[in-house]
């Protein structure tokens, strides 16, 4: 069996879209060597089967190891949020009152652990407005007590 430069293409085009439909951010480095292959088999006819298919292979497979080893590392440098042990101490402003058995809402000026708003509980009745600082990551909320 033969592949066509353009079945390569089409290949190549429709595993793109695949992540697309699938977010994994794994199915593209195939595509792209599929695009690649695609490219190769244009400008060189005469390429073998066995050949496409090892080139496609190894094409995707570099690409993968490119991401993981280089790229990836990169984008882990910009930090989104903070670490949850970097948060205490931080000081945001309460939009939503809070209570001892009642949450509330603080929101910050910038984003903490990826988030700007966090629902919050108190040991003692904060009215909205308030500037309180957080002194406890407990579970999924914020304790915090007036600033």
């Amino acid at each position: 069996m033969t592949f066509e430069w353009w079945m390569w293409i089409v290949g190549g085009i429709a595993l793109v879209i695949a992540e697309l439909a699938i977010p994994a951010f794994f199915i593209i480095w195939f595509g792209l060597g599929a695009l690649l292959v695609g490219l190769l088999v244009l400008l060189f006819p005469a390429l073998s089967a066995t050949a496409q298919i090892a080139t496609w292979t190894l094409a995707s497979l570099a690409l993968v190891v490119l991401w993981f080893k280089v790229f990836k590392q990169s984008f882990q440098k910009t930090r989104i949020g903070t670490a949850d042990g970097e948060v205490i101490g931080e000081v945001g402003l309460l939009v939503g009152e809070v209570a001892p058995f009642q949450r509330g809402k603080v929101r910050f000026q910038r984003p903490i652990l990826g988030s700007e708003e966090w629902v919050c509980i108190a040991d003692a009745t904060i009215v909205a407005g308030e500037r309180v600082r957080v002194i406890a990551v407990e579970g999924s909320f914020l304790k915090v007590n007036k600033a």
